[in-house]
């Protein structure tokens, strides 16, 4: 009873790393697989962790903007990450919802579900939109760091 315990403590924790705007799931595989969880299972975790917060983010972002932009330290904060993002955005204005996706799909620093929902908020793009690329650009994402890091072989 205690291992159980102990193995969904490890997934809460895995999730909630993957939720994490810096390491999402890039960081969250390969600590799953330091915990001892195959790779695969690590993926679906960090995927399922990842992708938590997308849905609140999209909802709250404009509202909290909109609040916090004009506030002295908090507004340079807003600006930075618009801007950031917008340097970061270029596929998502000459393609809108497929850029979007390439933006979360790619696993590099800066990119992710964090600066998709970002991005997806300063273009205007719908939550009906911006939701489903985000979430198939993190499934994207797990998957390619699921690959670079073990191959496939030793995945299947």
């Amino acid at each position: 009873m205690g291992e159980i315990f102990e193995t969904i403590k490890d997934e809460f924790i895995i999730m909630l790393f993957a939720a994490t705007p810096i390491f999402e799931l890039r960081g969250a595989i390969p600590l799953g697989i330091s915990k001892g969880f195959s790779p695969l299972h690590s993926t679906i975790i960090s995927i399922i962790g990842n992708s938590l917060p997308v849905p609140f983010l999209l909802l709250l972002l404009r509202p909290i903007f909109s609040a916090l932009e004009d506030v002295k330290i908090i507004g340079n904060i807003i600006r930075w990450i618009k801007n950031r993002t917008l340097k970061k955005s270029k596929n998502i204005v000459k393609y809108s919802v497929l850029g979007l996706y390439i933006l979360v799909a790619i696993p590099l620093p800066t990119t992710g579900a964090y600066t998709g929902c970002v991005a997806a908020t300063l273009f205007n793009i719908r939550f009906k939109y911006a939701f489903p690329a985000i979430i198939l650009g993190i499934v994207t994402a797990g998957v390619i760091v699921l690959i670079l890091s073990h191959g496939i072989t030793s995945i299947l």
